[in-house]
């Protein structure tokens, strides 16, 4: 051990290391998964436009009891043409975090905005396999501005206690 390996945790009981805020992702799964291809095998010709692609995005978030997190990342993806639906994937992808050192402010965007962008390109990944695997071209999702989306629902929510206004009560 060398004279700044000692300096390092002295003061610090029983030689610990330093409290540095962390995400770490314990375990990453599918929580569910739904592919729907109702025109096979005629949607599967390329001849014809682009399908439109409607994109949904969800966040949601809940503490253990052990101190841990479960967050889940659900993403669904409808295409359709003029002469109706192409497929409908919907997806659910969770995964346990443990958070260290993280302000009881400021944990609802690290779960919400951080904890997604980790979870991101392995879901990513699922859509495009499974999509390949119904006979399409792999569905590739752009990059989502997680911050953004977090950003949007919480003024939405935000707007919405706004406008009930104040609840009062009946003596």
């Amino acid at each position: 051990m060398t004279d700044t390996d000692a300096a390092d945790t002295a003061g610090q009981p029983n030689g610990a290391e330093a409290f540095v805020p962390g995400v770490r992702i314990l375990a990453q799964f599918i929580r569910d998964l739904s592919f729907e291809n109702p025109r096979a095998p005629d949607a599967l010709r390329a001849a014809g436009p682009q399908p439109q692609i409607d994109l949904g995005v969800e966040m949601n978030a809940r503490g253990r009891e052990d101190g841990l997190f479960e967050v889940d990342l659900k993403l669904s993806a409808r295409a359709a043409r003029e002469d109706g639906p192409v497929f409908h994937v919907e997806l659910v992808y969770g995964g346990v975090f443990q958070i260290n050192g993280v302000a009881p402010d400021d944990l609802e965007p690290v779960l919400l905005v951080e904890c997604p962008r980790f979870l991101f390109p392995f879901a990513r990944r699922v859509i495009a396999d499974v999509t390949s695997d119904g006979g399409f071209p792999p569905f590739l999702l752009d990059p989502i501005d997680f911050a953004g989306v977090y950003a949007t629902r919480k003024a939405q929510a935000q707007g919405a206690e706004l406008s009930e206004g104040p609840v009062v009560g009946n003596a």
